[in-house]
């Protein structure tokens, strides 16, 4: 049932984001479309069972979590750059300053980030909802969020000593977490209602999501991530693994997704697929 959910999530954003980027055309065009190809599509499908739980239209809800994809796509364009972590290659194909060059990877992520606030603005619902997603969604991307996190990952390769737990895990809460949390929580948030349980569910996600890539990144298959592996431990940086060790490592994350899990209760059943989620984050291979 939830890898029935998980791929009707990829296919409807990928219908939102082709419609969204219908009208565009050149170079920067096909370098947006590029990067918005592929992916688990985690937080489109965190977007779209928030809003399935609380009677969210279909449409509504796969533009919301088309937004989240273009910004996702924007902070993986730029992350990729030789300025930040140099890396040639994302989700198996040539990042985009590989395929085109830097200026146009810049150029992308800057258009996807400016395009999702659009798809937010001209959302079918009341002003004040698109309000509150566009101030959230700006808060969880910029200097109190992802932005944040990526400032303090740079900083962390040429600290003089290896990050703490209680720092790595603010420094995640920012870069990985953040954008999580928001999608985790759009759906109450377009119909109006409490987003405290699905906040907690998605902080909750969000951390035990980093501690699986800090463990992919160590017992992981590169071909299958599509991407580098070990480059925090060949740069000598601080993750959870090398600060809870392996064993410590998982045992964590699953502490989390008990804690993700038991944050649905007020859901019931009905909120079965974000459980199934939340194990799925902690047991893919990608």
């Amino acid at each position: 049932m939830f890898q029935d959910a998980l791929t009707d999530a990829q296919t409807r954003v990928q219908t939102a984001l082709d419609a969204a980027m219908e009208p565009l055309d050149g170079i920067i065009a096909d370098a947006m479309r590029y990067t918005c190809s592929g992916g688990k599509r985690l937080r489109a499908f965190l977007v779209m069972e928030g809003a399935r739980l609380h009677d969210v239209a279909p449409d509504v809800a796969d533009q919301t979590a088309a937004a989240i994809e273009m910004i996702h796509a924007y902070s993986l364009v730029h992350d990729d750059l030789p300025c930040m972590d140099n890396d040639d290659l994302r989700r198996g194909v040539p990042t985009v300053h590989i395929q085109w060059d830097e200026a146009t990877a810049v150029l992308t992520g800057d258009a996807l980030q400016t395009l999702a606030f659009e798809v937010l603005s001209n959302l079918d619902a009341y002003a004040e909802v698109r309000l509150a997603l566009i101030s959230s969604m700006a808060k969880a991307a910029g200097a109190q969020g992802m932005v944040l996190g990526q400032a303090l990952d740079i900083a962390a390769e040429t600290a003089e000593t290896p990050l703490t737990l209680k720092q790595i895990t603010r420094l995640q809460a920012g870069k990985t977490g953040a954008l999580i949390e928001w999608s985790g929580q759009a759906g109450a948030i377009l119909a109006e209602a409490d987003p405290a349980p699905l906040r907690q569910y998605a902080q909750a996600l969000g951390l035990a999501f980093q501690i699986a890539d800090d463990i992919l990144d160590i017992e992981g298959d590169a071909e299958k991530a599509g991407k580098r592996l070990q480059k925090d431990t060949e740069a000598g940086k601080a993750t959870f693994v090398s600060l809870l060790g392996m064993e410590g490592a998982k045992a964590r994350a699953d502490e989390l997704i008990v804690q993700a899990c038991d944050a649905l209760s007020p859901y019931g059943d009905a909120a079965g697929n974000l459980k199934a989620a939340a194990r799925f984050v902690i047991d893919r291979d990608t």
